[in-house]
């Protein structure tokens, strides 16, 4: 695999899955983060919609946790699959819904990064999948956590980037219709 291969996303081999941004589990995160993390999420989702990758979301336990929260929920093009699982690889239909699509590129968002978010980065590595962790767009309850995480996802080999990284990687050139309207999400 090239380097290119490796760190380089292509609007042609992405898709995105957005684990578990749920009601009662955005209740106990820090606003100020939890804030950043759904206008994060909502770009990556209106870059999706406008360039035609896959999006697909995850609800853990949705009885205890709630629903995903509505502002994400309404730009989902799809309903979430509900897991027990806290690895989404577990989830009923979950592999099944990435495999359809045979696109090896996975952008991942989500939380709480050190438990759904982690299990599911190592076991889409175990299964070949390239996965990309959008760092601005992942959190956990506690910073020591989602520091922990990050570390052992990086020595796994998940690519870590960003939500401004990864609009511009999957945008490629300035200047067409879709970078004027994506580009403004950013600004």
């Amino acid at each position: 695999m090239t380097l290119m291969e490796r760190f380089f996303l292509e609007k042609e081999k992405a898709q995105l899955v957005v684990v578990d941004v749920q009601e009662k589990l955005c209740r106990a995160m820090d606003e100020k983060v939890l804030a950043k993390l759904t206008g994060n999420i909502s770009i990556l989702l209106d870059a999706a919609a406008e360039l035609g990758l896959p999006a697909l979301a995850t609800e853990q336990y949705v009885k205890g946790l709630g629903e995903t929260i509505p502002v994400l929920k309404e730009k989902l093009p799809a309903a979430s699959l509900e897991k027990m699982t806290f690895s989404c690889c577990g989830g009923e239909g979950f592999l099944e819904a990435l495999e359809k699509n045979g696109r090896r590129q996975v952008i991942l968002v989500g939380m709480e990064t050190h438990v759904c978010v982690l299990q599911t980065a190592l076991e889409l590595l175990s299964r070949g999948y390239l996965v990309h962790l959008v760092c601005d767009a992942v959190m956990s309850r506690r910073k020591q956590n989602w520091e922990i995480a990050i570390k052992t996802m990086t020595a796994a080999g998940v690519v870590m980037t960003s939500t401004e990284s990864v609009l511009f990687q999957l945008l490629r050139v300035a200047g067409t219709e879709e970078f004027k309207k994506l580009s403004k999400l950013v600004r």
